[in-house]
């Protein structure tokens, strides 16, 4: 939302119109608080909403007696491990210092950071599993690396507490998208800014600042100090720095045009068509060119078609096919790509580590001890590729050593006991050279037998076997054209099944028809559908025996057979 839609939207208020809306918020704030004991748990991002929201509560608690600070506020901060390091380093001493600064004022104010599992972090599900950076069709990152994490932290408050009030920075101002969805939530309104959270019982959102513009809440910070020790200058400068322009006029009114539409976010979020803020950080700031590593990764990750790095197979081994609209009124029938391969796999762990390892060397003082991507994280990719995806070459330490020259050293027990490893993978990639999938699936009934070979019992070790077969028994050119095999006979039983009059044989024969031209990508749907809905019997009703000893010529009224 620009700036002119803000103006028309919401009216223009003075300093003076400013101030008695923070009255009346602090009043509200105060007794929203006093009246029961439900806990307060405020997001807090780091960001300019979210830092005008704790700063308004801190205010209004503050100035109560200190025996009427009877409950706790909880402030939540969720890390994704993959932030903007700018915003991840200044988000992170904000806390100690808020923690520092609570204690010293007597604010019963709790900090709290959380930060995905492991199993689910970016690195995890995109290096490990193979997931493809997320597009609006599969946007995968958002549920595992914001939602589950806060949300396990609020359920559990609500477990021990019985109910809770989030406080959020959520602005009508902030699009034309969120003024919309805000106003849908009016209805579970239980006062002025109180909503009763439809997504999660027992808990209620509150939102003081929802009908903010944008430069109020610059105006809020400018003039009144942050009460717990930071320099809200800083966090302009900061949004200074991500603007295109470099340009953020001082905040004296609200008649001053504001800077304040920069969006920080995860550096590798291809959900955006490009990372403008880190672009402008880079290019306004000499000392945050360091950062250039991170943002070619992200560029590198958001292409417009990455169907060549991803298997032809679905993550659990199937080929499933969908229907392509090609704008000509044809229709092509195409696999619905997987995860990376193998070799991009360890392209992105390899990128990685380059950017981790350069940045520790070029970067400020400050920002030397990144951490792009954890042990814990590298550790949980190594076995996924050993025990999922069957690759006991073990490649990880390696491309760890070559690109940091340290050892990897792999906090899991016992992790580097094995009975497979490079010298047996060379030897079976040597004797498979000519066939990808045969090597793929010798190494799956080696790995299985090997997994197998440790347990005290060996019960479904066959059923294992078997899977290995279904999935990778077949070319790919095979495994395609059976699945349009499979997906043409689904098309002709249903076809059988809604026209019982149907001619037997001519379904055999469309069906034969469709298994030859599968051998490609594209079937012409329209000629199939011709094909079966095509009869020269049409009113004759089939017998068993018909069905079981028809001959191609059942039509031909002259056969005698």
């Amino acid at each position: 939302m620009n700036e002119l839609q803000q103006k028309s939207l919401f009216p223009q208020r003075n300093i003076g119109d400013l101030i008695a809306d923070i009255e009346i918020l602090k009043k509200e704030i105060q007794e929203l608080y006093c009246q029961d004991e439900l806990p307060l748990v405020i997001g807090w991002s780091g960001g300019k909403d979210s830092s005008a929201v704790l700063q308004l509560v801190w205010y209004a608690i503050a100035e109560l007696p200190i025996e009427k600070r009877h409950k706790k506020i909880h402030v939540l901060t969720n890390d994704t491990l993959v932030e903007n390091p700018i915003v991840s380093a200044g988000v992170h001493n904000s806390l100690k210092r808020m923690k520092v600064a609570a204690q010293e004022q007597g604010m019963p104010i709790e900090t709290h950071l959380t930060y995905p599992a492991v199993q689910d972090t970016f690195w995890v599900c995109l290096i490990g599993k193979g997931y493809p950076a997320p597009r609006n069709r599969f946007r995968w990152c958002t549920e595992r690396l914001k939602i589950q994490p806060t949300g396990s932290f609020v359920r559990e408050i609500i477990r021990t507490s019985g109910e809770v009030i989030l406080v959020l920075g959520t602005r009508k101002a902030e699009s034309a998208k969120r003024a919309a969805n805000m106003a849908k939530h009016r209805e579970w309104r239980v006062s002025e800014r109180l909503n009763a959270n439809p997504t999660r019982p027992n808990s209620y959102i509150y939102l003081p600042i929802e009908d903010w513009r944008t430069d109020e809440v610059w105006l809020y910070l400018m003039q009144w100090d942050n009460p717990w020790g930071n320099n809200n200058k800083d966090l302009l400068s900061m949004y200074r720095g991500a603007t295109a322009d470099n340009e953020c006029p001082l905040v004296v009114d609200t008649s001053t045009p504001s800077c304040g539409n920069s969006r920080f976010g995860c550096w590798v979020c291809t959900m955006v068509s490009q990372d403008k803020s880190m672009e402008a950080m880079i290019q306004n700031d000499e000392e945050k060119e360091w950062m250039q590593p991170l943002l070619d990764i992200r560029n590198e990750l958001d292409i417009k078609d990455d169907r060549p790095k991803r298997d032809f197979r679905r993550i659990y081994g199937r080929v499933e096919l969908f229907e392509r609209n090609m704008g000509d009124d044809t229709t092509s029938v195409e696999p619905i790509p997987g995860p990376y391969t193998k070799f991009w796999r360890e392209h992105w762990l390899r990128r990685v580590l380059e950017a981790q390892t350069h940045i520790r060397k070029t970067a400020p003082l400050e920002m030397r001890d990144i951490t792009l991507i954890t042990p814990e994280e590298l550790s949980e990719i190594r076995r996924i590729w050993l025990e999922q995806k069957h690759e006991f070459d073990d490649s990880l330490p390696r491309i760890y050593q070559e690109v940091t020259g340290e050892a990897f050293a792999d906090s899991r027990p016992a992790a580097e006991r094995k009975l497979l490893g490079s010298d047996e993978w060379t030897a079976i990639a040597e004797i498979c050279s000519e066939d990808e999938m045969h090597l793929e699936l010798m190494a799956k009934l080696l790995d299985t037998e090997r997994q197998y070979y440790t347990k005290p019992r060996r019960t479904g070790i066959y059923a294992d076997l078997d899977k290995c077969f279904e999935t990778s028994s077949r070319s790919k050119e095979e495994a395609i054209g059976n699945a349009h095999y499979q997906r043409n006979l689904k098309t002709a039983v249903e076809a059988v099944i809604a026209n019982p009059t149907e001619n037997i044989q001519q379904v055999k024969s469309a069906i034969a028809q469709t298994n030859i031209s599968a051998q490609s990508d594209t079937v012409d749907i329209a000629k199939l559908k011709q094909e079966l809905e095509s009869s020269s019997n049409q009113a004759k009703q089939l017998s068993w025996a018909d069905i079981k000893f028809s001959t191609p010529d059942v039509g031909d009224k002259n056969s005698k057979d």
